[in-house]
Order: structure tokens, then C-alpha cells, then sequence
């Protein structure tokens, strides 16, 4: 009896392990997909039209794609590598919302409160209004307060251009931006320059994630700069990332350049382009500031495709991802600067949010449901959750270039654009 339940036994194991298994789907990102990448990225260098680029992805968890090409520092003929510290500028922003967001999975704000109930800076806001014949700035009242919804999705209405009359002058004289002040002294300054637009109805980029870091330490009672570090970077072994460079890092920071024409590069002094970073300031600003290398940016990213979770540590809820990475702009907001040239994107809670496929060749590639951002010196990172891709390219270029490289780069991940019988 015994004989024949061990004989059962091993043919229902047998039978188990020679059932078909269901296959999975191939990776996106195989040996053709590299070579491609590989081709794009080095053909920009061997242009001169970069000096050092380097991009790392990952697929379903797997490392798929590295490599670095050029120097990170020209002139010393120092390479561009996995280690290099690069300025990632405006992709500080995601960091700073998912510090802002921890906060609110606490209950300490609801999105649509008014940003005066914590921060009375910003009550009793007055909207420009244009000038007068004598270019008098004229104003009218606000009509609703700005809420922290508006300040995660870029409707607040402060001003962020050197060109609107009368408002630009004021917005240059109480310099809300200056590395001399704290975030308490910036978010009264900002408070004091008058709106640009009313809010809610219009999209434009600004001091908005500036304002989150302040009300961050607002409301926690802890400095923003130990916040983040506490609750976002240290949780996530992000050592890398930090406003302040110590000197013996400082040999690893790529340097940056201006393109200054096809094929030509402009080296910048280290003095002039890692100012903020290679000194202690009283500013520690949620917009921009942050350094940080190819493998520290991708736990971030890899965070947020994991739904907020990376390797046992959890920094958000699965639910506050999904709310941060669904747009959040109604469609009364029509006026949306250059956000519409990020492809057919809505905003999110601080990334763009694409909602819709590409509807030609000429629009930047991506994947529905993606969300996304980059930085002022041509970085560019996403999280692609249909695919759980996570991108991240590198590079330290002025001025911004979107329309060549970072179109190119996605397009040599996800092929060229093919029409589809929708479209």
C-alpha cells in the first residue's frame, strides 16, 4: 500500500513538471534593442554634439541595458561611467513629491486644501491683471485660494518668466530663488509677488515643488533637507543623492557643457556650473539642487514601479503611486506652455503622465500610462509600469535638448513610431 501511494505520488509530480508552462512575453529590451541604443548614444558623442552620456534600464527586474559613452570631463579625459555624479536638476521634483506624499498618507493634508491653512504666506493672493497706460501693474483678487493640488500639478499661478510686464520686475526684486535664503524667507517672498494666472487655470512650471519642500517642513516641523533624507533617500540607500558634494566626490562630478552649435561643445568652469553644489547654502530648494549617480536614481525609479516598494522597504502605498502617476489636469486647462511638446501628456502629482499613444513619427515615443520627467542639463528619466521598464539617461548638456536626444534614446528603446489602424 505504501508502494503503491509513493507510486501515485511520483506521477502526479512527474505529470505536474511536464505541463506546459505559460510562456512569458519577451523582453522589450534584447540584444537588438541594445545595439540600437548603443548606436544612438554613441552617435552623438562621435558628432560632438555630447561630450559623455551614459543610460541604465531595467526590465521586470532585470538589469537589461548599461553602458556610457565619452567623458564625463573633457578636458581631463576623465570618463564617462556608472559612478559619475551628475546635476539632475528638475528630476529632484519626483523626489520631493514622494517626500510630500509620505506626509499625506499620514493625514496631514487632503490635495485640496487651501495652501494658506498651513502656510498663511500665501493668503488673500491677488492675480495680475496686465498693466495700464502708464505700466502701472494692475490686479484683481483671487479667486479661490491656491490649493496643494495646485502646487503638485503646476496650477498655482506663480510667475516664472522674465517677460510678462510689470510682474517680472516684481518677481526679480524679491528674488525668491536666491541661494542666500531659507525656505521660510523664500515662501514669503513668493507669497508677496502677485499670481500670474488664477488658479486652476493654467499650467506653468514654477517654484510650485519649491513651495512642497517648504510645506513639508511647514507641516512635519522638520527641516526639509532631514526630511527627505530621512523618510525618501536613506530608506533607500540613495547615498549619492545630495545637495552638497563633498570634495573628495567632487572628482567624479561630470562636468557641463553648452552646445553652441552642431558638433560644438563649450566646456563650463566647475566654479560657474557646480556653484550649488559645491557649497552649503541656506537654500535647500524641493525643484532642483539634488545630485546623484545612474544606480541611485534607478532605486528611485524602481520604487515607484514597484508601486512604492523596493527590495522589503517601503516608502509610499501602492494606492499614492497610482494617484501621483494619474494626471491630475482637468480638461478646462487648455493653456499649458510646452508640457504639450512632452508628447500627449497630462501632469500627475510632479511627472507627466502620457494618456494617450504617439500620433506620428515627430512625437516623442512612450507608452501609455508612463510617467516621467528630466532635468534642466538634458537628464531624462521614466517608469513605464505596462512594461516595468525603468530608464534612466545621463548627461550634463545645455541647452535642454529633448527634440534630438532624449526623442532619439526612446525611440532606439521602443522602435520607431508605426501607425496603428486607430491612427
Amino acid at each position: 500500500m505504501k508502494q503503491l501511494f509513493l507510486y501515485a505520488c511520483a506521477i502526479l509530480i512527474f505529470s505536474s513538471s511536464c505541463q506546459e508552462k505559460e510562456p512569458s512575453a519577451p523582453l522589450l529590451v534584447n540584444d537588438q534593442t541594445r545595439a540600437r541604443i548603443d548606436s544612438t548614444l554613441s552617435s552623438f558623442v562621435a558628432s560632438g554634439n555630447l561630450a559623455g552620456v551614459s543610460a541604465l534600464i531595467f526590465e521586470k527586474d532585470q538589469e537589461v541595458y548599461y553602458n556610457a559613452f565619452g567623458y564625463a570631463d573633457l578636458e581631463k579625459q576623465v570618463k564617462m561611467d556608472r559612478n559619475t555624479i551628475v546635476q539632475i536638476y528638475s528630476m529632484t521634483k519626483p523626489i520631493t513629491g514622494t517626500a510630500l506624499m509620505t506626509l499625506y498618507e499620514e493625514g496631514e493634508f487632503q490635495l485640496d486644501d487651501p495652501l494658506e491653512k498651513y502656510a498663511p504666506e500665501f493668503a488673500d493672493m491677488q492675480v495680475y491683471d496686465g498693466v495700464d497706460e502708464n505700466g502701472n501693474i494692475k490686479l484683481v483678487d483671487a479667486d479661490r485660494s491656491v490649493t496643494i493640488r495646485d502646487i503638485t500639478r503646476h496650477t498655482a499661478g506663480f510667475p516664472n518668466r522674465a517677460d510678462i510686464p510689470g510682474l517680472s520686475e516684481i518677481l526679480a526684486v524679491k528674488d525668491p530663488r536666491s541661494f542666500e535664503i531659507d525656505l521660510t524667507e523664500m515662501a514669503k517672498r513668493i507669497g508677496e509677488v502677485p499670481l500670474w494666472f488664477q488658479p486652476g487655470t493654467q499650467w506653468e512650471y514654477g517654484q510650485s515643488v519649491d513651495v512642497q519642500a517648504f510645506l513639508v517642513e511647514r507641516i512635519s516641523g522638520t527641516p526639509y533637507k532631514e526630511y527627505v533624507q530621512t523618510h525618501v533617500l536613506d530608506p533607500l540607500k540613495m547615498s549619492k543623492t545630495r545637495y552638497f558634494v563633498p570634495e573628495g566626490d567632487r572628482s567624479k562630478m561630470s562636468a557641463s557643457y553648452r552646445r553652441t552649435g552642431e558638433g560644438k561643445l563649450e566646456q563650463m568652469p566647475n566654479e560657474e556650473a557646480h556653484r550649488f553644489n559645491i557649497n552649503e547654502w541656506p537654500l535647500t530648494p524641493g525643484g532642483f539642487g539634488f545630485t546623484s549617480t545612474l544606480d541611485d536614481y534607478m532605486t528611485f525609479a524602481r520604487m515607484l514601479v514597484h508601486k512604492g516598494e523596493f527590495e522589503g522597504t517601503r516608502i509610499l502605498q501602492p494606492e499614492t503611486v497610482q494617484l501621483m502617476s494619474t494626471n491630475q489636469l482637468p480638461e478646462s486647462v487648455t493653456e499649458r506652455s510646452w508640457l504639450p511638446s512632452k508628447g500627449n501628456v497630462g501632469f500627475g502629482i510632479d511627472f507627466a503622465v502620457r494618456v494617450a499613444p504617439p500620433t506620428s513619427a515627430e512625437e516623442m515615443n512612450g507608452i501609455v500610462g508612463e510617467f516621467f520627467w528630466d532635468g534642466a542639463a538634458s537628464t531624462l528619466f521614466w517608469v513605464d509600469p505596462v512594461n516595468e521598464i525603468t530608464a534612466v539617461l545621463f548627461v550634463q548638456l545645455f541647452p535642454y535638448d529633448q527634440i534630438k536626444l532624449h526623442k532619439k534614446f526612446k525611440d532606439a528603446v521602443y522602435g520607431k513610431y508605426q501607425p496603428s489602424e486607430s491612427n
